[in-house]
């Protein structure tokens, strides 16, 4: 970890800073809003630092989770949803499994083959990701091709197949409501890197509070922020 990411030179204890990002990241709250339920404790801490925070360990606690997801199963439901960033619409590309279970997520700029390539090898190559045998997607042109691609470069088997349809993906859109929750007490995104971080956070918290990792049960509050804490124990 870079030293912007460990908690030496902090003002404030770890356990406060990691409250407040984990607040954050898994309820609909405003900086403000966590400004004043922290002041209700006799701690006074300003928006913008606690921004700071979730800016400087929500792609963190993302990178952590990783290695401890359960694997996913059964067919993919992938979808990407609009997301505005500085009056400017751009794409949260996300998959989740037969169950739920959160595949992965991308934000991208873009709406094409690309980005929809992107998005697949990314999650393609996953350790927590079995290679799908379907994948289930809306009428996005984007995407046949983008499996085409990866089947000739061989990161997708060839008996792999698209099944297309809006009604087939209501897992995956009921699945986005999760997100955007979060997403409408903020009032928008500044600019693209800060809603990158932030998003991770936000799906990082979800896939914990959803049960994907061995130690936290299904909205289990008491373990998860014991586990959260643990896994950035190693910090100071």
């Amino acid at each position: 970890m870079t030293t912007s990411r460990t908690f030496k030179g902090r003002h404030f204890p770890k356990p406060v800073i990691l409250l407040c990002i984990r607040w954050y990241l898994a309820y609909s709250l405003s900086y403000r809003d966590l400004q004043e339920m922290m002041a209700e404790r006799g701690i006074q801490v300003d928006a913008s630092t606690i921004y700071r925070w979730v800016q400087a360990y929500a792609p963190e606690l993302d990178r952590r989770i990783r290695r401890k997801l359960k694997p996913t199963r059964g067919d993919w439901h992938v979808d990407e949803t609009y997301i505005r960033i500085k009056g400017v619409w751009h794409y949260l590309y996300r998959a989740v499994d037969a169950v739920g279970q959160t595949v992965d997520f991308l934000l991208s700029a873009r709406r094409d083959t690309f980005a929809a390539k992107l998005f697949l090898e990314e999650a393609i190559l996953r350790p927590h990701n079995y290679f799908p045998e379907t994948i289930v997607v809306d009428r996005n042109p984007a995407y046949p091709a983008a499996l085409s691609i990866l089947q000739k470069e061989g990161h997708l088997s060839p008996t792999a197949h698209l099944r297309t349809g809006r009604a087939l993906n209501n897992l995956v859109e009921q699945d986005h409501r999760r997100i955007k929750r979060l997403m409408r007490p903020r009032l928008g995104f500044k600019n693209f890197e800060s809603a990158r971080r932030t998003i991770q956070g936000y799906e990082a918290m979800s896939m914990i509070r959803k049960g994907q990792v061995d130690q936290v049960k299904r909205r289990d509050g008491k373990v998860l922020a014991s586990f959260v804490e643990d896994l950035f124990a190693a910090f100071s």
